[in-house]
């Protein structure tokens, strides 16, 4: 996928648009990619764009206190529980959710973490403009909302300092998953998407084209499509 908008000036970053790959897997990969991000054997920063399989995921402070149906149900759903060193609370994946993660020195690009948490805010606010959505920040709770509901969620994690986990953005997904949960810790929140919040023309494709536009405007890089193939060495 080329990313349409992307500067054609700046420092190159790989984009590497993956098919729906299930959590455990795109972790691993995060994982390889940062330590070679690390040591210098992965010579350019990098950002994966793809979507999950069902899956709730528990950040660092969070444990299972926030899920509100018994976890006998999310094994009857086929739906794993998995921790990880991310910040924040539970959270759900499934397919029609965006998810972005990525792979920055963020050293070498003198950025703190709480800069690359509003340039993610930007990134989904401004690609829900892009389908006529009117979305913003809450200082409070970070992440992206529309309507008093929240579109898109941000945990990260830091490594050596380099950046991985990131954002998902509901573009079309069943919102049903997250009425089992306090989405982010948070009683009381309802989740909505870009379709639900009558996005014109929301697709998966166009998402991730606008999105990965604004992305590499907001980090000033030129997005350079890779295949997975390519990092196998990693």
């Amino acid at each position: 996928m080329t990313a349409p908008g992307a500067r054609d000036q700046g420092r190159p970053c790989l984009l590497i648009d993956l098919p729906p790959t299930p959590y455990t897997e795109a972790l691993d990969l995060q994982h390889r990619l940062v330590a070679a991000r690390r040591d210098g054997r992965l010579a350019q920063d990098a950002v994966l764009l793809l979507e999950h399989a069902p899956v709730f995921t528990l950040g660092r402070r969070g444990g299972l206190d926030d899920l509100i149906v018994p976890r006998e149900r999310l094994a009857q759903e086929g739906i794993e529980v998995v921790a990880v060193e991310r910040g924040g609370l539970i959270t759900y994946h499934g397919p029609g959710q965006l998810v972005v993660y990525p792979i920055l020195d963020l050293n070498r690009l003198r950025l703190g973490v709480r800069d690359l948490v509003s340039h993610l805010e930007a990134v989904m606010i401004r690609t829900a403009a892009d389908f006529g959505v009117e979305a913003g920040r809450d200082e409070r709770n970070r992440g992206v909302w529309s309507g008093g509901k929240k579109l898109g969620s941000i945990g990260l994690a830091v490594r050596h300092g380099v950046s991985f986990h990131g954002l998902a953005l509901n573009v079309d997904i069943d919102l049903t998953p997250f009425s089992w949960i306090h989405p982010c810790g948070l009683a009381g929140v309802a989740m909505t998407s870009l379709a639900a919040e009558g996005g014109a023309g929301v697709s998966m494709d166009t998402a991730r084209r606008r999105l990965a536009s604004h992305l590499a405007s907001a980090l000033e890089c030129r997005l350079v499509p890779v295949s997975l193939d390519a990092l196998a060495g990693f």
